[in-house]
């Protein structure tokens, strides 16, 4: 199939042609079309609330939030109001901003569990930064991860093979989500060698069901951790702010050493962080990082302006209202049409998969009708929920979406 015979426009055509010939692969990680559905834009030209535009002008109710960050929807009034007024004093200078303590005292005020903060750019960054600190504190090496859990594209966690070298994962062990047994085995085979277990608060594997974490296992991970000396690390980057202000892991009382975010915690501007307590805080003054763009102050204050908005607007509990109305209805949708399919992890962050969809067949279909109606799903990642997100779009959702679902059942059939 050819571009000219799916539903993108001309200058979505011309621009990837144009980026086909000055940029590998015409596009690379997570942003490649080529794991999109046919008619969705890869190029976009702004957005507003809950929705976006393409590159030739039309209009989509968003539900990748930019891949996560826009947790209070595009263009927030009161973030772009904070980023603009620090912007105008000043964004990268020679040393940070007021606003950097700023942030940090929000922090430290918002986590329960946090008492220092160090801020940086990419989630990739903060999980680094955590396993770091984490060596630091216990001059031991071990990781336990779990196996096939997303923590970045650094060597130590990129999925992908390519480029790599076999010792750049040497001190990384594997347990299974959700099964303290494997991480008490884990944890046994590295011995005394033990740093710190890093684990997400719910399982996010790009490609699978999600799976909401089991209380007894994350209380087991924490006393496993307790015994051993070991730092246990939250990479919150994903699913912060959106479940829990104070981290996704206090609504089941479960509080880590450590914890990244990323994503969210700045609306759209670029910001990430990693927070501690008290215990870790030499290992965190001990260790050297920095970069020349950590320190810029307009992605401060907007960060400032999020946090703040989330807990004065209880964002998270709108996102978790609208997004439960989104899953009520892609059920009553899809029992309609008599498609199976599997609806996982919080409904803030959801997952649709279809029951014997190996290779995403039904799911591409579905996708595919969803932004010719102007819905933007994902076929194969979990979809963001914003606090911009209405009753309005979900109604519109359901509408395009029943299309989709008839579409997917005339083509590929119901199961």
């Amino acid at each position: 199939m050819t571009m000219s015979e799916i539903g993108i426009g001309a200058r979505e055509r011309e621009l990837r042609e144009r980026a086909a010939r000055v940029v590998p692969s015409g596009m690379y990680g997570h942003m490649t079309a080529r794991d999109y559905a046919p008619s969705m834009p890869q190029y976009l030209s702004g957005g507003e609330g809950s929705r976006i535009w393409d590159a030739d002008g039309r209009e989509y109710i968003d539900y990748m939030c930019s891949w996560g960050p826009m947790v209070l929807g595009h263009r927030h009034r009161v973030v772009e109001a904070a980023a603009e007024a620090q912007r105008r004093q000043g964004d990268c200078l020679s040393g940070p901003g007021p606003v950097l303590v700023e942030l940090a005292e929000l922090f430290v005020a918002t986590v329960p569990h946090a008492d220092w903060a160090i801020f940086a750019k990419n989630g990739t960054d903060v999980t680094t930064l955590g396993l770091m600190v984490a060596r630091a504190h216990t001059r031991k090496r071990a990781i336990l991860a779990a196996a096939g859990s997303y923590h970045g594209a650094a060597p130590w966690c990129n999925p992908w093979p390519r480029g790599l070298l076999a010792e750049d994962k040497a001190h990384i062990s594997y347990f299974r989500y959700d099964d303290l047994e494997s991480a008490r085995e884990a944890a046994a085979a590295v011995g005394d060698d033990l740093a710190g277990v890093i684990v997400t608060p719910f399982r996010h594997d790009a490609g699978h069901d999600q799976e909401e974490v089991d209380p007894a296992f994350a209380r087991g991970l924490r006393a496993l951790c307790d015994e051993a000396g070991a730092a246990l690390i939250l990479d919150d980057v994903r699913a912060g702010l959106r479940l829990d202000p104070g981290g996704s892991w206090e609504p089941i009382g479960v509080r880590p050493d450590l914890s990244a975010w990323g994503k969210a915690i700045g609306n759209g501007y670029p910001l990430s962080a990693l927070v501690g307590s008290d215990t870790f805080r030499r290992a965190a003054e001990r260790i050297f990082t920095t970069g020349s763009f950590w320190f810029s102050s307009v992605s401060m204050a907007a960060s400032v302006a999020t946090i703040t908005t989330v807990q004065a607007e209880r964002a998270h509990e709108t996102m978790a209202r609208i997004g439960r109305l989104l899953r009520d209805g892609i059920a009553s949708q899809a029992a309609e049409h008599g498609v199976a399919i599997k609806q996982t992890g919080p409904v803030q962050l959801p997952n649709l998969s279809f029951d014997g969809d190996e290779h995403f067949e039904r799911a591409l279909v579905f996708a595919d009708e969803c932004a010719r109606r102007g819905v933007f799903v994902h076929p194969s990642h979990n979809w963001f929920l914003s606090s911009a997100h209405t009753e309005d779009d979900v109604d519109r959702t359901l509408e395009a979406m029943g299309h989709a679902f008839a579409r997917v059942s005339a083509e590929l059939g119901t199961v």
